[in-house]
């Protein structure tokens, strides 16, 4: 009995804990998502996800039409398409982004592609070199990664940092979020 009123004493605090971090990082999560880039940012940096032999995911796909529209009503803004080639992939995130651009109109002269990096730290460490220094920057991911990845990009100095949301699958949404808090705990205390 003395050792189940322990842990009710010690379960209640730390779900409290809980429950303020949770309600704490979606907030943070949610205002990211709704902001909006101001236009003819120097570049955007559109992050990489899964990739399905050369089909993009629905994830990745909302990131880059989300893409295709600033591009479009932003004609000087060169896009920095990011991700590397995991298992399954028959080509890297970066050359799917960059067909699926090419094949809705985006010059070929405005597509960088780094098709290196495996996480979101290094698509922003490898997609800053190919810019110029002081640049304007929004970042393009699924609505709920954008304020992780906009602690990363501030860490590693970019000067001007902005967002562009694309939508989250809602198939995929409850995996997404959850996966996501935990990510934000891991880049708040260990991620510098």
């Amino acid at each position: 009995m003395l050792k189940k009123l322990k842990w009710k004493k010690l379960l209640l605090p730390l779900g409290f804990i809980l429950g303020i971090y949770l309600i704490t990082v979606h907030a943070f999560i949610y205002h990211t998502a709704k902001e909006q880039p101001p236009n003819e940012v120097d570049y955007l940096i559109v992050l990489g996800a899964r990739v399905k032999g050369e089909q993009m995911t629905l994830a990745l796909k909302y990131r880059v039409e989300a893409a295709l529209d600033y591009l479009n009503e932003n004609p000087s803004t060169k896009v920095i398409v990011s991700g590397g080639q995991g298992p399954g992939e028959d080509i890297t995130e970066a050359e799917a982004m960059s067909r699926f651009l090419l094949a809705h109109g985006i010059e070929n002269e405005r597509i960088i592609k780094e098709g290196s990096s495996t996480t979101t730290y290094e698509n922003l460490s490898y997609s800053k070199q190919f810019m110029e220094e002081n640049a304007s920057v929004a970042i393009v991911s699924n609505d709920f990664h954008l304020y992780r990845a906009s602690i990363i990009a501030k860490r590693l100095g970019f000067q001007e940092v902005h967002t562009l949301p694309g939508k989250t699958p809602k198939i995929a949404i409850f995996k997404l979020w959850t996966r996501e808090y935990v990510a934000v705990a891991k880049t708040w205390l260990v991620d510098r």
